[in-house]
This record gives C-alpha cells, sequence and structure tokens, in this order.
C-alpha cells in the first residue's frame, strides 16, 4: 500500500533518516561533460550512428543497464552499485557516482568512467570538453534531449530568469555528495559549504568563453546560475539563522513552486503549483491526490541551491574540468567536513562573515574569481588558508595507498591558490595567444581526453606557437 504524506513530521522524518554515523560517512561525485564531434566541434545530437543513444548502447558492454522513457534510452545505471549515468537536456553527460569511503576510491572510479566513455568517443569521432560551459554553441544550435522533464523545464525557465535555457544546454559542473551525522552537524556543514561555496566557484573557474570569445568572466557558469530562477537558485540566507534545521529547509523546500509530478510513467504539468496544496489534496493538476515519498524526493531536486539537502548533503557551486580537477573538488571538501578539527577550524574562519557579506560575494565572484575580497581579504589568500585546513584534515583522516595519503588531490588547488592562475585565466591566456577559440577547445579536449592532467596541458599550452593563418 502507498503511504501518502499529509502531515509536515512525515517531511521531516525524510531527513532526518540520513543521519549515519562517521563510520558509515561516504563520498559520492557527480560531474557532466560536453561531448563535441571532433571536426566540426558540434554537439553530439541524440538520434545518429555517432550520437548519445548510440553512447548509451554501447556502454552497456560494460554492464551499464539501460532506464528508458517512452522508448527513449535516457540514462543508464548499475543498481546494486549506487552509480548512474544520466543526461542533461542539451545532451551534457553526467556521472552519478556510487558512495564511496575514500578519495582513492573516486579517483579509480573516474579514471574507469574515462577510459569506458573515452573510447568510445574516440571511436565515434568525437571528444569530451570538460569546462563550465560550452565555449562555442550558440543555444539555437544544440538537440535536447528526449526527457519530458526538460520539456516541461523549458517552457518554465524564460519566465523566471533570463539565461535559465543557457543552465540546462550550456553548462557543466562537477559536485560532491557528503554525509552528515545528526541534525547540528548537518547545519554547521551547510553554513560552511553556503559561506565558502564563493571559494569554490573562483577555485574550479573554468568557463570563461560564450559563443567563441571571452566573456570576460572567470566562470560563466556561475553567472549562468545567478541568472537562472531566483525562487530555487542561490545563496539561502537561513542557513545562517538560529532556526536552521530539518523543519526549516522542510519550509523551505514547501513553498518552492512545483514542476511536475511523475505518474504512471508519464510527467504532469504541476508549474507554479504548491506542494502544501498537494499534501491537502488540492493539486490543480490532481485534484483529489496525496503526494507519495517518490513526489516529496522530486520536490528536493527541482531546487538548486549552492548548497541542497537531501538525505546527504551536496556543493554544487563549482565548474567541470579535466581529472584532477574532479578528483580535487571532493577532495577540498573532505578534508573540511570530514574530520572535527577542520570543521571547527572553518567554522571559526567564517564565523565574522555575514550573510550580506557572503550574498556579495556570491555575486562578484563570477566575475572577479580570486580577487573577490571579502572582509579586506582577496579570496586567493583566504584560499590559502582554507585549503591548509583541508590538507591537514584528509592527513588525519589517514587514508592511504602505500605512504601517500588522500592530500594529494589537492595538489592542483594549492598550485591555483599559490599563483592566483585559474584553468579559466590559463585558457584566456592561449586564446589571446591564438586567436582561434576552435584551437583553444581541440588542444584542450585532446590533452585532458589523453593525459588527464592540467599541469601536463599548461605545459603543451606553452610550446604553442600563435596562430597565424587560416585554422588551427
Amino acid at each position: 500500500m502507498t503511504l501518502h504524506l499529509t502531515h509536515k513530521d512525515q517531511l521531516i522524518n525524510y531527513f532526518t533518516s540520513g543521519c549515519k554515523p562517521l563510520s558509515e560517512w561516504r563520498i559520492g561525485t557527480e560531474h557532466e561533460q560536453f561531448l563535441l564531434q571532433s571536426g566540426s566541434l558540434k554537439r553530439f545530437p541524440y538520434e545518429d550512428k555517432a550520437g548519445i543513444h548510440a553512447l548509451l548502447e554501447s556502454l552497456q558492454t560494460y554492464g551499464w543497464e539501460p532506464v528508458l522513457e517512452q522508448g527513449h534510452v535516457i540514462a543508464l545505471e548499475i543498481p546494486y552499485q549506487g552509480v548512474a549515468i544520466t543526461l542533461e537536456p542539451g545532451g551534457q553527460l553526467e556521472l552519478s557516482g556510487a558512495p564511496l569511503p575514500t578519495l582513492h576510491d573516486t579517483k579509480a572510479e573516474l579514471e574507469a568512467h574515462m577510459k569506458q566513455v573515452g573510447k568510445l568517443i574516440k571511436d565515434m569521432d568525437g571528444v569530451m570538453l570538460p569546462m563550465g560551459t560550452d565555449p562555442l554553441s550558440l543555444r539555437e544550435e544544440i538537440p535536447w534531449m528526449p526527457k519530458d522533464r526538460y520539456r516541461l523545464m523549458r517552457q518554465y525557465m524564460p519566465t523566471k530568469g533570463k539565461l535559465g535555457l543557457d543552465m540546462m544546454t550550456r553548462t557543466c559542473t562537477v559536485q560532491v555528495n557528503l554525509d552528515f551525522a545528526n541534525e547540528v552537524d548537518m547545519v554547521a556543514k551547510m553554513r560552511i559549504g553556503m559561506a565558502l561555496q564563493p571559494l569554490a566557484t573562483a577555485l574550479f573557474a573554468s568557463s570563461p568563453f560564450l559563443e567563441r570569445k571571452p566573456t570576460g568572466y572567470q566562470s560563466y557558469r556561475a553567472h549562468i546560475w545567478q541568472n537562472t530562477d531566483p525562487d530555487r537558485c542561490g545563496i539561502l540566507p537561513f542557513i545562517f539563522e538560529d532556526s536552521m534545521g530539518f523543519e526549516r529547509y522542510v519550509d523551505y523546500l514547501l513553498d518552492v513552486p512545483m514542476y511536475f509530478v511523475y505518474r504512471r510513467g508519464k510527467y504532469i504539468d504541476a508549474l507554479g503549483q504548491s506542494f502544501r496544496d498537494f499534501m491537502a489534496g488540492h493539486l490543480p493538476a490532481l485534484p483529489g491526490e496525496f503526494p507519495t515519498l517518490k513526489d516529496w524526493m522530486d520536490q528536493t531536486t527541482i531546487t538548486f541551491p549552492e548548497v541542497r539537502l537531501k538525505q546527504f548533503i551536496e556543493m554544487r557551486g563549482a565548474d567541470s574540468g579535466p581529472l584532477e580537477m574532479l578528483i580535487a573538488l571532493p577532495a577540498f571538501w573532505v578534508g573540511l567536513l570530514y574530520d572535527t578539527a577542520a570543521q571547527d577550524e572553518t567554522l571559526q574562519l567564517i564565523r565574522e562573515w555575514s550573510v550580506d557579506q557572503i550574498r556579495d560575494m556570491h555575486v562578484k565572484v563570477p566575475r572577479q574569481g580570486l580577487t573577490t575580497v571579502i572582509n579586506n581579504q582577496s579570496l586567493q589568500r583566504i584560499s590559502q588558508e582554507v585549503l591548509a585546513i583541508s590538507v591537514r584534515g584528509l592527513q588525519r583522516r589517514a587514508q592511504r595507498i602505500g605512504t601517500q595519503d588522500e592530500s594529494l588531490y589537492l595538489t592542483p588547488l594549492l598550485e591555483i591558490a599559490q599563483t592566483g592562475r585559474t584553468i579559466a585565466t590559463k585558457v584566456v591566456e592561449v586564446f589571446n595567444k591564438m586567436d582561434s577559440i576552435e584551437a583553444v577547445v581541440q588542444h584542450y579536449t585532446h590533452l585532458f581526453s589523453s593525459k588527464n592532467s592540467f599541469n601536463m596541458a599548461e605545459h603543451a599550452f606553452s610550446e604553442i606557437p600563435p596562430k597565424t593563418s587560416g585554422r588551427w
């Protein structure tokens, strides 16, 4: 018999059931990448011999099981591992990784995924582009994936923000999902995550281009998100209030307008309607019906704040990037949040930041990056202090392969914090040298598909002669 949700306590219990003892804390990493055709550098279509449907079919030889929607393969999963490959609206390929005990396991998972997809994409004469925004495609050139959920969102987004469709089709991110012990621990992690998300945006910035031109932004992806939907995006000030807890977050979700209800294999339009009305049996889309637990879980997915609470916590503020940056993102947050001393140090560091200062930093960081200032300190300076805390936290976790602990994976971030030169900075320098965004993208995708190292890529970039004539 289906359990109907009619009382707020049922919604709160969904979150409290996510509490776990330290021994069961895991690390779940998700990342998205663009798939481009090698010659034209256009995005992969869904239907084609060299298209996304064909890629999903080929990946099944590795043990992935198809997920169908109206006869279309729209995702893959390995249920017993808790891992999935899904499609974003414009065909961005997303790996939703398994909950893993160490960052060494995360590295192995990401390497295996890159190897599988990389081989098949190469056979299809394509490349993977690990950047925060698509630097080439016009919005109207991008194919839409055959998912009803995206059809509804496509209708709704232009009514709320001017860049919502760009968010759906022209952005890629990397995020990490982390566990919490109890309500107090959840609140501490949410506050640290919300306060430091602008710093993560600055460190991982890799999206300075749009439509073949520099935008003047370090993370144009973050700028897009700030112009998507004010009802469900950005910094949540109530996270820092004394009332913050599971119930307060439930109240926030109940006030976010709905997108849809999923029934009998179809998405039913509930755009702008109220989950509170749904619980009272008065939802216009389904009069007389009451929500199920699955409906509530869906409601938790249609909000997009910089830090999102489910039965775990999602850190959502970073641009996608090459392999070493995909590993660095979970390393950054695990070091800060999975060690008690590190968490306490970080709370002390952000203690004097006001909500207004955090929101101001959030607004400024897409353009200013590590030069953004809070409390008379640049984010570059703050990043050095925060990364030192994270290093110590990972060292105390003492999860080793041989003599090496997990702090190894912070190496690229330590370099960025020291030099102030992000991926965005470096690729703009290359663009200025070569005067060809196609050349930058082709070289970038080649290096990161084969080497998976930005340090190696930077060295190779330094050897590229200036463009003289013709296409690269």
